[in-house]
């Protein structure tokens, strides 16, 4: 059965034969078990390209890796005193295997991104940040084209220009091209139903195609213009728009030479916060590597239209006594896997398998890539500037996880855990008055806070009342560590925490240990925090045991600190989920439900009757002397409620 791959537009590229082989043998890590196992395969293995994976006794995946020929490659494995410790320690967990062979050695590279980032084994280099990354979309489906930021998925037409390195990189550019070329930036069913200018108006950063203050001709050339500017042609534009102030000026319409000038301001703090000078590279990604202490750091600068739209620095997972070429190489195919290569990638070095990695890029984007070590002019000029950002962000990045590793130590010493917590979560609910509840989790780790992980609850189970912070708290609790036995009832995985906190005083405390105990968990470290006698005042809070016991910290704890931080982080998720909740809320109805009510119906009901509620409570003789409702959708309304 072939494996979908990872992005749903891709296509499926692979011609696979795939076998898993496995040897029962005993449960804990034995390098001979290991090795007799890893032997049991190289017996059938064809001396084909592709992928194979390591899996332990449970089947969990341990590592990923693709060959050129996977009997050559495996049959390394077997020989085990030319393996570093790292994968003497991975051949003496693996029970079996799992072989995908492939047409090439690119669709291999490929192949194994794809399945490292599903799986995230232990034994990989791993790409930690693999959010996607923000783009700017100019719409195509609209006669007034809309322009806006975009993350995720691209279903919508239009052109789409990134990636961007962050949310904020996005939004700055996003007001200067606003007040630049004058686009639109409101929804289409806003723009529908405007009968005056809006703010942005006002404020000149739109040209109001809603109300026909510009024609459709007149807007198009104002797109053009700002295609041209994001596909790297601002010098062009530039030249157009000096041009126009410059008539509008001797024809003294200086009302629109003013509007022209404030346009060539906009254009010009774009150029002038290019942090770095890529004029003539086109579209292009560079990316330095630094490595010390154990630690690496890759810097990345996006460069699109000559223009750099943003850096980041990237820390990669798992890289102990891995070459810095195999980092780069893993790192590059992990990468590309969120984002479509440029036709140019600069590098500070070569990675592993260069040719085969723009071999498989060319596959993956249909066009091109070459990657290259500029050793001199402007492109080398370029990765020495990312090359001392790099080692710079390590040098912080450093900084931070000792004073993180020592905060954690004193927390551990604070609460009495064996070691410092390598996962901490944080529980908070939100409602108002019962409405739209919901709970949730947040995580923090020796890197911070690990958002992949947060999550979370909407209460629905009917035992709950509305507004019972205590009951939606039990609720959370069951439902989190009853999945949590399920999923990794050993809890070697790293999903089980190791200090747990809850956001309120001893009755959430208390609710909390009570799904606990129905689950028969009683080794969690636990602690409620509360706001204490000064309600609102920070530094008044008050930590609480589940053995009674309760404390506050001094005001000028740098611990205490750091446990405001998650709680405030844990406020902050919850808070904004709700609003979420409730703001969807706000545009369904109860009719949305009924099956066969379209939007006509639904709208007629809601006319006649005034509330979905009176809608539910109605005879089904009220409903049938509805105008517009037929006897048949009577019934069904009415059944939907009352049958």
């Amino acid at each position: 059965m072939p494996l979908p791959p990872s992005r749903p537009d891709a296509p499926d590229r692979f011609n696979e034969d795939k076998a898993t082989y496995a040897l029962k043998g005993s449960d804990k890590p034995d390098l001979e078990t290991g090795v007799a196992a890893i032997r049991n395969v190289l017996k059938t293995l064809p001396a084909k390209p592709g992928v194979y994976r390591m899996h332990d006794m449970r089947g969990d995946v341990l590592y990923v890796g693709k060959a050129r020929s996977l009997k050559n490659r495996v049959s390394n494995y077997v020989q085990v005193m030319r393996l570093p410790k790292r994968l003497q320690r991975m051949v003496a967990q693996t029970r079996s295997m799992t072989i995908v062979t492939t047409n090439n050695e690119a669709e291999a590279l490929l192949l194994e991104a794809q399945l490292i980032k599903r799986y995230r084994p232990a034994y990989n280099v791993l790409l930690r940040d693999d959010k996607s990354f923000p783009y700017i979309l100019l719409r195509s489906d609209h006669v007034f084209p809309r322009i806006q930021k975009h993350r995720g998925a691209r279903r919508a037409k239009g052109k789409y220009y990134g990636p961007f390195a962050s949310a904020g990189s996005v939004n700055q550019t996003l007001n200067a091209l606003q007040k630049l070329f004058l686009l639109r930036s409101c929804t289409d069913s806003f723009f529908a139903n405007r009968s005056r200018p809006c703010l942005l108006y006002q404020i000149k950063r739109c040209s109001a195609p809603c109300v026909g203050r510009i024609d459709a001709a007149g807007y198009a050339e104002l797109v053009r213009d700002a295609q041209d500017f994001l596909d790297g042609k601002s010098t062009r534009v530039q030249a157009k728009l000096g041009a126009q102030m410059q008539e509008a000026a001797q024809s003294l319409d200086f009302e629109r030479a003013a509007l022209l000038r404030d346009r060539l301001k906009a254009l010009t703090f774009i150029q002038g916060s290019q942090a770095i000078n890529a004029e003539g590279l086109g579209d292009a990604d560079i990316f330095a590597l630094a490595a010390k202490g154990g630690h690496i750091c890759i810097q990345a600068f996006f460069i699109r239209g000559g223009q750099n739209w943003g850096h980041r620095s990237f820390f990669p997972a798992h890289t102990a006594d891995v070459p810095d070429d195999e980092v780069l190489r893993d790192f590059l195919m992990q990468f590309y896997e969120s984002a479509p290569p440029p036709r140019t990638i600069l590098v500070d070095r070569n990675p592993a398998e260069a040719e085969v990695i723009a071999e498989a890029l060319q596959v993956l984007s249909g066009h091109k890539v070459a990657i290259s070590v500029p050793q001199r002019g402007e492109r080398a000029k370029l990765i020495k500037q990312a090359s001392r950002n790099a080692e710079e962000a390590l040098d912080r990045h450093q900084a931070e996880s000792t004073t993180q590793a020592k905060l954690l130590r004193e927390v551990a010493d604070l609460f009495d855990l064996a070691e410092p917590p390598q996962r901490i979560e944080v529980y908070d609910n939100s409602h108002i008055q019962g409405t739209n509840a919901l709970g949730a989790m947040i995580v923090a780790g020796p890197e911070g806070f690990m958002k992949g992980q947060y999550r979370k609850f909407n209460i629905k189970r009917a035992e709950t009342q509305p507004g019972d912070d205590f009951a939606m708290m039990r609720e959370v609790f069951a439902r989190r560590f009853a999945r949590a036995q399920v999923e990794d009832p050993a809890r070697d995985k790293g999903d089980w925490p190791n200090l747990v906190l809850v956001d309120g005083g001893k009755g959430q405390l208390s609710a909390a240990l009570e799904s606990l105990e129905e689950l028969g968990i009683e080794d969690l470290a636990i602690v409620g925090v509360a706001k204490g006698p000064h309600h609102g005042r920070e530094g008044r809070e008050v930590f609480h045991l589940p053995d009674g016991r309760d404390f506050m910290l001094p005001t000028n704890s740098p611990v205490l600190f750091y446990l405001q931080r998650l709680r405030d982080e844990a406020h902050r998720f919850a808070i904004g989920a709700h609003r979420q909740k409730r703001a969807k809320a706000m545009t369904t109805s109860p009719l949305d439900e009924v099956p066969g009510i379209g939007p006509a119906r639904k709208k007629a009901l809601l006319m006649h009757f005034g509330t979905a509620r009176a809608v539910r409570d109605a005879s089904l003789q009220d409903l049938q002397r509805a105008p517009g409702v037929s006897a048949a959708v009577a019934q069904t309304v009415y059944d939907f409620y009352h049958g």
